[in-house]
């Protein structure tokens, strides 16, 4: 469950680091947001001479949560970190890569760095699962 002021670690090849939410889109009244889920979220942390700058604010994609969330078949899916990638206003990945893990949703990088979920496929991210080098 990601909130307001819930720092993420952006796990794609912008050049950010560190994103803090500022915002759960979907109602002006939504408090969390879920694997999957757009939100907005400022750079808290980049590194030097990358496209992306600390203060910049964008969208960006819920990839992986902390927060075990229950899938229809019963099991129950949760990661070590919470992490996003960030989008374009068309929803399409800013980067070229993504690291580590992602639970099938999209990136604003060209790369997804770490293990990605299934359902970024069905909020039709898939863009980011194709990038990642994990999808559970």
């Amino acid at each position: 469950m990601i909130q307001i002021y819930s720092r993420l670690k952006v796990c794609d090849n912008t050049g950010a680091k560190i994103a803090m939410c500022i915002q759960v889109t979907g109602g002006s009244k939504r408090r969390y947001g879920h694997l999957g889920d757009i939100i907005y979220v400022t750079i808290k942390d980049a590194l030097p001479n990358a496209p992306v700058k600390k203060g910049d604010k964008g969208k960006a994609v819920i990839v992986r949560t902390k927060k075990e969330q229950r899938r229809k078949d019963g099991s129950y899916i949760r990661f070590d970190d919470n992490a996003c990638v960030l989008i374009t206003e068309q929803k399409e990945p800013k980067g070229t890569r993504v690291f580590g893990p992602v639970a099938r949703k999209e990136p604003k990088g060209t790369r997804v760095f770490g293990p990605v979920a299934r359902e970024l496929r069905d909020r039709g991210f898939t863009k980011i699962i194709s990038l990642a080098s994990e999808v559970v």
